[in-house]
């Protein structure tokens, strides 16, 4: 095992995270049975399961699951495999018109994981038997919680309650608590990047970069405008004092938020929920971006954008949400180059998990323990 007591060392003294922790197939794996599997992990949004009988299957930390919306119009998470033959139970996103229906030997679960059929289980046209007891075989049921659409799993089942895990987040932005609406198609895209997932969280965690990655975006939000963001160890990131909502050609503006404090008029933040959520919140809409570790090399990033308002997601915001759209997508490609030149450079012999700047690396540094200390553990 690796020794990471450095990395865990005050910041002014501290080295990152070996080059290991990036490259090494054998500790990518490591980190799927802990950090991703103890944690509460994002794995998708609830907007993908608009109705009840929507489910949809994903593959997380190596597990099949199927996120399923229920009659009660609640959002659960199981292991996508039967209890009969372990078969997987759905192979694509749909809206299911009857119950969960294993495409082997056809037992069926509802929306609720419980096992109510089981065709022939007796013999021919007998479709019961004594041992088999459907209360003894529902779908195994993962544990999860929904916040800000977003659906999170704690796959271990031992975490602290979400509202635990994230609570000072979730205090941070108790004015954002209201909903949030997405419109479809032209709020959503992915990118797929080809760099460890860690590197893609230290990038957005600080503003460091600003000046040399993003001109345009500095242009108008300069390094100074921005502050750290890392008081408790579940969370780190920064933030804008100079956020200026999109203003249309004939004067329109997105609706924003109700009842936001003088802080928000021209703030913005920008937090990574470790392991693998990044967030931004303004005054009239807010984001969630899910990174998806395909390996230590590769990285599929989910960009989905919520609105303040219902009214943002009419036609009349079409053309807006457009411009929001692509100006969010540019900015992220713009550190794809970033991210994939460090990971490249991963591979350097003589490497040591490089030295960090104590006044403007320390959201990153605040990942990086966070990091060693669950590997430890």
């Amino acid at each position: 095992m690796l020794d990471l007591t450095n990395v865990k060392a005050p910041i002014e003294a501290a080295n990152g995270l070996p080059n290991g922790c990036y490259v090494d197939a054998d500790l990518f794996q490591h980190e799927q049975n802990t950090l991703f599997r103890d944690n509460w992990a994002a794995i998708g949004f609830g907007k993908d399961l608009p109705k009840p009988g929507c489910v949809k299957p994903i593959e997380f930390a190596g597990l099949p699951l199927l996120l399923v919306r229920n009659q009660d119009n609640e959002i659960k998470v199981f292991e996508n495999v039967c209890r009969h033959r372990g078969m997987i139970l759905v192979s694509e996103a749909q809206q299911l018109r009857g119950p969960i229906t294993c495409p082997y030997h056809a037992w069926a679960y509802d929306l609720n994981g419980q096992l109510r059929k089981t065709p022939h289980v007796g013999g021919p046209d007998v479709h019961e038997h004594e041992n088999v007891n459907h209360c003894d075989y529902p779908l195994n049921e993962v544990r999860s919680h929904q916040w800000r659409d977003i659906i999170f799993v704690n796959i271990g089942g031992h975490a602290a309650a979400f509202e635990t895990y994230a609570s000072d987040l979730i205090d941070r932005w108790q004015e954002f608590d209201q909903p949030i609406y997405h419109s479809g198609a032209d709020s959503s895209f992915s990118l797929t990047v080809n760099c460890n997932w860690k590197l893609a969280v230290e990038n957005y965690c600080e503003a460091y970069h600003l000046p040399f990655i993003h001109p345009g975006l500095n242009s108008y939000s300069r390094l100074e405008d921005h502050y750290n963001i890392m008081p408790v160890p579940a969370y780190a990131g920064q933030g804008s004092t100079v956020y200026a909502p999109q203003i249309s050609d004939d004067g329109r503006a997105f609706p924003n938020f109700e009842g936001l404090s003088q802080q928000w008029s021209s703030g913005a933040e920008y937090v990574a929920l470790f392991p693998n959520l990044l967030l931004g919140a303004h005054r009239d809409h807010c984001y969630g971006i899910i990174l998806v570790p395909d390996g230590p090399n590769r990285t599929i990033e989910h960009v989905e954008i919520y609105y303040a308002q219902n009214e943002a997601t009419k036609s009349d915001f079409a053309d807006m949400r457009a411009t929001n759209t692509t100006m969010w997508r540019d900015i992220f490609v713009e550190d794809v180059f970033v991210v994939e030149g460090m990971q490249k450079g991963r591979h350097s012999s003589q490497y040591d998990g490089g030295k960090f700047s104590a006044v403007m690396d320390a959201p990153t540094h605040h990942f990086h323990k966070w990091v060693a200390t669950a590997l430890s553990a």
